[in-house]
């Protein structure tokens, strides 16, 4: 770890100040999250797997209108499982059955089955090459050749993400500029795309320096970094950056709802655990009651993303009633270390708590490489 533990070669390449980027959030990004951590010095990220081609547009548009700084788009290279466009009506009101008790308990109407109407990942990372964004990130594969090719054109930094060595090394050698390296203890859903997610739950410690001396291209730790004593950890590690997804998701700029902040803040995150059920493809997020309906057994998951259609339809009626326990809580492994409910306070104290803590190690590194020189 250098003396400037804030200055190396991926901060360099991205143009920020500090190692430390947001994660995407998915469906609970927001322009103001991705722009105040940009602005703060890290690299705000914005996650849009989820929006058409000209909504990306304008999301762009906005966050630029917000700060000057570097920021990352991210997508998902597969947007679809096996299946989501056969599935018929039949299929849609057997998966909807365990949830119509909690629809009508809430006094929510029951959804109507629509035919799945595809978006495709090609179609959005036009978008972003057309904007040139400066950084973009991915999950669950690796882009097309010519995609990849177009971005090295425009200086548009690449970061794919590994939950595996195995996955890694596919992505160096398809070129990336940086891998995040995603230990299962990360909240929501698993980049997997080699082997099913089930078994390719690596661990953050056990991943993060397997993948460093594997890819020579910087790293990028996540999955269970809640605080200062996570970031010293994965540097020393070897990781160039660290993402944390889950502690910007409990700030006021996040896209989550109240309920889901006051639940990380309040120190309620109890246990968290994997499902399919909240969309289909496995992903970490808080145990409730809404997690034991969907894991019991005998319930039916339609594919990504059919799935998360019909919980989103129970979700926006929870959040209105007030029920917390019928919501996807999206969090990770370190939910209970959320404190952000400011993101430039967040981001500050980070910034002081690991240079204090990086101070006493890297003169114990100094003096252990003076005593080896020595001896």
């Amino acid at each position: 770890m250098s003396a400037a533990w804030n200055r190396n070669r991926l901060t360099e390449r991205l143009g920020i100040d500090y190692p430390i980027i947001q994660g995407p959030l998915g469906g609970l990004s927001s322009q103001r999250l991705t722009a105040a951590v940009s602005n703060f010095g890290g690299l705000g990220s914005f996650g849009a797997h989820g929006l058409t081609p000209e909504a990306i547009k304008d999301v762009i548009a906005q966050i630029r209108s917000l700060t000057s700084k570097p920021f990352a788009m991210n997508l998902w290279v597969s947007m679809e499982d096996e299946g989501s466009r056969t599935s018929d009506e039949s299929a849609f009101n057997r998966s909807l059955a365990p949830l119509a008790e909690h629809l009508a308990e809430l006094g929510a109407p029951r959804p109507a089955y629509k035919r799945y109407s595809p978006v495709r990942f090609e179609d959005q990372a036009r978008v972003l090459l057309g904007a040139k964004v400066p950084a973009f990130s991915f999950i669950y594969g690796v882009p097309p050749r010519e995609i990849l090719d177009e971005c090295q054109a425009k200086c548009i930094v690449t970061i794919g993400t590994a939950t595996t060595p195995d996955e890694a090394a596919v992505l160096r050698d398809a070129g990336v500029d940086a891998i995040v390296a995603s230990g299962f203890e990360a909240g929501g859903h698993r980049g997997s795309f080699l082997r099913p997610a089930e078994d390719s739950l690596m661990g953050t410690f056990s991943l993060v320096p397997q993948i460093v001396d594997m890819v020579g291209v910087p790293v990028i730790a996540a999955g269970g970094i809640g605080d200062a004593r996570g970031v010293i950890a994965a540097l020393a590690l070897g990781a160039d950056a660290v993402q944390l997804g889950t502690a910007f998701l409990a700030c006021e700029e996040s896209g989550a709802s109240r309920l889901h902040r006051e639940t990380l803040l309040g120190k309620h995150a109890g246990h968290t655990a994997l499902t399919r059920g909240f969309t289909g493809r496995l992903a970490r997020g808080i145990h409730n009651r809404l997690m034991e309906v969907l894991n019991r057994k005998g319930s039916e998951t339609l594919p990504y993303p059919l799935q998360r259609g019909i919980v989103r339809d129970l979700s926006i009626a929870a959040e209105a009633s007030g029920r917390s326990d019928l919501l996807p809580m999206w969090a990770g492994q370190s939910a209970n270390l959320s404190t952000c409910a400011d993101v430039s306070a967040f981001c500050n104290s980070l910034v002081e708590d690991v240079s204090q803590i990086a101070g006493p190690v890297i003169q114990w590194s100094a003096y252990q490489s003076r005593k080896d020189s020595n001896s």
